[in-house]
């Protein structure tokens, strides 16, 4: 079970670029979300996707071969907490398929890269650590502040 719990946390942030790559980084020197920027998080995208499926494979698989034969309520007990917050995670990796497909799509209509509140670019930096963003890290900021305020009410 600590093999899976390690996983998860593996999947749940974008991978590393990969060595087979030509090594393109986007750079602020050439026009922002130009077709190459475009094919290169649309290509970081699905691979993240790809590894979280797999993944999810992967803990299905695991799921269907450690059936709870467990004998001792105590070690029964430990393995259902662990594949409780194995699922939860899987729920959450699974909302996070759903946002990533959502990203896609905005590239093929020509939205990605751009905040859906004001329009503005999102920094190459804060897409590359999130290729997901929908909004400028200050968009965000101020989102989350107006979010924190109407729970305190």
């Amino acid at each position: 079970m600590a093999t899976l719990v390690s996983q998860v946390d593996d999947v749940m942030t974008p991978p590393p670029a990969n060595d087979a790559d030509d090594g393109y980084r986007p750079s602020a020197d050439e026009p922002f979300m130009s077709l190459r920027q475009q094919a290169y998080f649309r290509k970081k995208l699905l691979r993240w996707k790809d590894a979280i499926l797999l993944d999810a494979a992967g803990t299905l698989n695991q799921l269907q071969l450690d059936s709870l034969r467990e004998s001792d309520l105590t070690d029964r007990a430990s393995s259902e907490t662990d594949w409780s917050i194995e699922l939860r995670t899987r729920d959450r990796q699974r909302k996070l398929v759903s946002k990533i497909e959502a990203a896609i799509r905005r590239i093929d209509e020509g939205e990605y890269g751009y905040c859906e509140v004001t329009g503005e670019p999102i920094s190459l930096g804060r897409l590359e650590a999130r290729p997901i963003a929908t909004m400028t890290l200050e968009a965000q900021e101020r989102h989350e502040r107006n979010e924190k305020i109407s729970r305190e009410d």
